[in-house]
């Protein structure tokens, strides 16, 4: 199970989709933030060195879990306030969001969709770095987005 804490989005549909995806014997959970381009572009600056605005940045909390069967037990300190095991945070710039909906031909709720799940992907300890990693990646975001219903038209 994974709990999506947001205030400005209801992600639950995104929570549900999750299911089935992440082999863990506790609850999970992630914060979703959305900001502007110029918050985005000092994230990426202070955290990446990297001096531009992008689309959603991922903040993990643990480190190794990719693969691995989760238990809250190995990560005593992540644990929040609901008893849920803290896998990090995402910051989504809806800017960026708006753009990328418009660019790619689907709808801003989509695209919003993509960002979290690419997050979250992130935040397991999925990567697209390199040609071997990059399809499992995808695959993944694909398969949670089919879930919901969102496809590249949605």
């Amino acid at each position: 199970m994974l709990k999506i804490y947001c205030d400005d989005f209801d992600f639950s549909p995104l929570e549900r989709a999750f299911d089935g995806e992440i082999e863990c014997l506790c609850a999970l959970s992630a914060e979703i933030i959305f900001t502007d381009g110029e918050e985005i572009r000092r994230l990426n600056r202070e955290t990446r060195g990297v001096d531009s605005v992008t689309d959603v940045l991922s903040f993990p909390s643990l480190d190794g879990i990719k693969g691995r069967t989760v238990d809250k037990d190995d990560y005593p300190a992540d644990i929040d306030e609901e008893g849920n095991l803290f896998i990090g945070s995402i910051a989504i710039c809806t800017a960026r969001a708006e753009e990328q909906a418009e660019e790619y031909g689907h709808g801003y709720d989509r695209e919003l969709h993509y960002l979290a799940v690419h997050g979250l992907c992130h935040l397991l300890g999925y990567d697209h770095m390199t040609d071997e990693d990059k399809p499992e990646m995808r695959a993944k975001e694909e398969r949670v987005l089919e879930k919901m219903n969102l496809k590249r038209d949605s």
